[in-house]
């Protein structure tokens, strides 16, 4: 059987999407299950220091499918003979397939631009568009690294995410404003597990192995990017199903509901957080 050039293209998309959108579904999955069975251990905290005649509960307790699992969290990490499991795989793989769709679609196939009109050709486009990327992350990083009071983060990371959607939506086409931020968002979230989550726990393992006490302030600056990624994730996944409704991306006020619906997307994380 012979494929045309355009049916290979088609074909390696497909490859790509499918492999971004299951592995998204294990790293989301994932986060949120953790992000869950975290919240029952805090609620398990809080019933102790209410009821402290009585003996507090230690483990939550679980079905599924035809098994039950008895988990409990460590409060001191101890180092432990049975095999440590980590979770980065689903991000990195997520990340690399979205990227490399990403840069079939918009970058290769001139979707990243209107086709009439445009206020910058492909080539300078592409440019402003990885550098908008890595942009991102840096500030980002630093502000998160600096920013002691979490409320003046988020109202500093909402006001930068408006002003990045009003630039993607200046020179980008209206698909391709809202897969740039797309990609701004999912860039954040990998780089948050590659950069500060895995390392951060890494040292905490090697910690252990050496027989000295891990760094608990680390730990908690991994669990904060953590939580973030949870926050951040409800938008990317309302960005990733946008390109089926041209109500959104087409509107005159598409930067806008965008930046309306990262609101919403907040707003949702958190309820699904406390559930």
């Amino acid at each position: 059987m012979h494929l045309s050039a355009a049916e290979i293209k088609d074909w390696v998309e497909l490859i790509l999407r499918w492999t971004h959108v299951f592995a998204g579904i294990l790293w989301v999955g994932a986060t949120f299950y953790f992000t869950w069975l975290d919240g029952r251990f805090t609620e398990l905290e809080v019933s102790a220091k209410k009821n402290p005649g009585q003996e507090p509960e230690k483990f939550v307790w679980m079905v599924h499918s035809g098994g039950f699992y008895l988990v409990e969290k460590q409060k001191t990490p101890q180092l432990q003979t049975q095999t440590l499991h980590w979770f980065k795989w689903e991000a990195a793989i997520t990340w690399l397939s979205g990227f490399l769709l990403f840069g079939a679609m918009f970058y290769d196939r001139g979707m990243l631009v209107n086709f009439e009109d445009a206020p910058l050709s492909k080539g300078p486009a592409i440019g402003l568009s990885l550098g908008m990327i890595a942009v991102g992350w840096l500030v980002y990083d630093l502000l998160w690294k600096f920013c002691r009071k979490d409320l003046l983060g988020v109202v500093i990371s909402y006001a930068l995410i408006v002003l990045a959607a009003y630039v993607s939506f200046r020179y980008f086409s209206g698909r391709g404003a809202y897969m740039e931020m797309g990609a701004i968002f999912g860039t954040i979230m990998t780089a948050n597990v590659w950069m500060r989550i895995l390392p951060a726990q890494r040292r905490m393992v090697a910690a252990l192995r050496a027989g000295t006490p891990p760094n608990l302030a680390e730990g908690a600056q991994a669990k904060k990017r953590s939580k973030h990624n949870t926050f951040i994730v409800v938008p990317v996944v309302f960005i990733m199903i946008s390109n089926h409704y041209p109500s959104t991306y087409g509107s005159p006020h598409a930067w806008e509901i965008l930046s309306g619906l990262v609101l919403v997307g907040w707003a949702a994380a958190k309820i699904v957080r406390r559930a």
